[in-house]
């Protein structure tokens, strides 16, 4: 008998279209959504979704502003803050408060699974969140012996962020919000001994009534000036922002690259080489595939795939899983983690795509 599968998910996302077309092909009954802005609402409805032996997989509450909202407000209110308005589309609003707000549901999911035995979680809830907290997350698997960039810690404003390139000696840095998703305020800022320095960043900074907003946008933007850049770090740094050592990715052709290997049940499995002309090469900002075995050689591919399970290693309760690494000289270091690094349409790994090889590893029959 086939075990049901649920997921806390947005009805008619692309990712549950997907994971519905992988078990059409795999011959399995349609799984069962269950809407995180009901499920928020009413969290008894993850009993009654459960009440019968099966498996829950969460994927992001990001494709549902008004589950987005909540999870904001929820977490101005943990945090002793005034709520928010609705964010406008694509801004970087208190990204700290929808973390909080985030941490928390997944508490409250994992109380509840706590009494459902019968229910198997694809990733486990505390998992989940500690992937979502970039900087716990690249400290969580250096604890692990996972190579990660140096990590240079938290960034509380500009002027601090000075005084950490000067205590390591550095002049050209990642800056990445804490919270983030999806390169989403990523900035990459450099200086050089003249006193010049840039900030090439995926936010937008939009200055209006004497605020600062942010903005998420695909066509990156450059800052140059003191004033500005100031203005950008202190805004991402208002919602938490953490540094980290510049890696130089490898090139192929005119541009460079790095790669993203999904593990299933703690294996490498997809692979594929995330290819552009700008520092930040995620696929979503218009960047392209490549072909990760024409890219490395043999002690690269070895090196991404032994990094990429030992990093699944420190996360034994995630079923899949993406990471993101660059590869140099035959040396791996991981980036980032994601807990919802799946979402890869198309990509193959022996002949199945990524939903379809979550389903077949992951036991389904009683």
């Amino acid at each position: 008998m086939h075990l049901p599968l649920t997921l806390l998910a947005t009805a008619g996302s692309k990712r549950v279209r997907l994971m519905q077309a992988a078990r059409a092909q795999l011959r399995l009954p349609p799984a069962q959504v269950l809407e995180w802005r009901d499920w928020l609402a009413r969290p008894d409805l993850l009993g009654a979704a459960l009440a019968q032996p099966g498996r829950l997989k969460v994927e992001p509450p990001g494709d549902d502003p008004a589950a987005h909202l909540r999870l904001l407000r929820a977490g101005c209110r943990l945090l002793d803050r005034p709520p928010v308005a609705a964010p406008a589309h694509g801004q970087l609003l208190a990204m700290d408060a929808w973390f909080a707000g985030f941490s928390h549901a997944m508490q409250d999911l994992a109380a509840q699974l706590a009494r459902l035995p019968q229910a198997r979680v694809f990733n486990a809830p505390a998992e989940i969140t500690l992937m979502t907290d970039k900087l716990a997350c690249q400290r969580h698997l250096a604890a692990h012996g996972v190579p990660v960039p140096l990590l240079l810690g938290a960034v509380e404003n500009y002027d601090h962020l000075q005084s950490l390139l000067h205590e390591h000696g550095l002049d050209r840095v990642y800056l990445k919000p804490r919270y983030g998703s999806s390169a989403s305020g990523v900035v990459a800022y450099r200086r050089n001994k003249a006193g010049r320095q840039q900030a090439t960043t995926s936010a937008s900074l939009s200055r209006a009534h004497g605020q600062t907003h942010l903005f998420n946008v695909k066509r990156m933007a450059r800052y140059e000036t003191r004033h500005d850049i100031a203005a950008l770090v202190d805004a991402l740094a208002a919602q938490q922002l953490y540094a980290e050592a510049w890696l130089n990715k490898p090139r192929c052709g005119d541009s460079h690259y790095d790669l993203r290997v999904v593990t299933v049940a703690g294996q490498p499995a997809h692979r594929v080489a995330r290819i552009g002309d700008r520092m930040m090469t995620n696929l979503h900002l218009d960047n392209r595939r490549g072909d990760a075995s024409g890219l490395l050689d043999g002690a690269g591919m070895r090196a991404l795939e032994d990094t990429a399970a030992l990093a699944a290693r420190a996360f034994p309760a995630s079923h899949v899983t993406g990471y993101d690494l660059v590869v140099r000289h035959g040396q791996a270091r991981v980036l980032e983690a994601n807990t919802f690094g799946d979402l890869l349409p198309g990509l193959l790994w022996q002949g199945a795509d990524t939903y379809a090889a979550q389903l077949a590893r992951f036991p389904h029959h009683a």
